[in-house]
């Protein structure tokens, strides 16, 4: 996955200290303008649980301490630690072997000719993904070329007016 110098290392000293407090690094995502920056830190349960709003509260200090400690930018930023929610970013392979069969959309330094996918995840392996696309094209990416990439949840409730599934 590719990511920034910066991004990555913060990822590292929060996961050097993460398996002590019980919980995973999802994602950290370095956002907004130069003048008004965010760190933002994307945690869940080390079982793959959700937290409730109380632990993330929790998490949150020591999250803030160590990222003080790396002092990520020159001057003021706002830090974000949250759940990643349904949106879910993924980033190592465990994340995409996790959500065989979901659907996802990848953006990718140029492969295949392009740059966006949607599909569902067919397999997860140590070095790429294979997408099932729209039409039953399966196209395979290396983890090293993926940019960014999030799960697509299905926000369809039709049916389930008339109890159906």
């Amino acid at each position: 996955m590719v990511k920034t110098e910066l991004e990555q290392r913060i990822i590292d000293v929060l996961e050097q200290h993460a398996a002590e407090h019980g919980i995973d690094i999802v994602d950290v995502e370095m956002t907004g303008a130069t003048k008004a920056p965010c760190v933002r830190v994307r945690i869940e349960g080390a079982d793959g649980s959700s937290l409730t709003l109380d632990e993330v509260a929790e998490h949150t200090g020591w999250v803030s301490d160590l990222v003080e400690e790396i002092d990520p930018v020159a001057g003021s930023y706002t830090l974000e630690v949250s759940t990643p929610g349904m949106a879910r970013p993924l980033r190592r392979p465990c994340d995409f072997s996790r959500f065989t069969g979901e659907n996802i959309e990848l953006t990718t330094t140029a492969t295949e000719g392009r740059r966006k996918f949607k599909g569902a995840i067919v397999s997860a392996g140590d070095a790429s993904v294979t997408l099932e696309l729209e039409g039953g094209e399966q196209v395979e990416i290396a983890y090293d070329a993926v940019k960014k990439c999030t799960l697509k949840p299905d926000y369809s409730f039709k049916g389930l007016k008339e109890g159906k599934r």
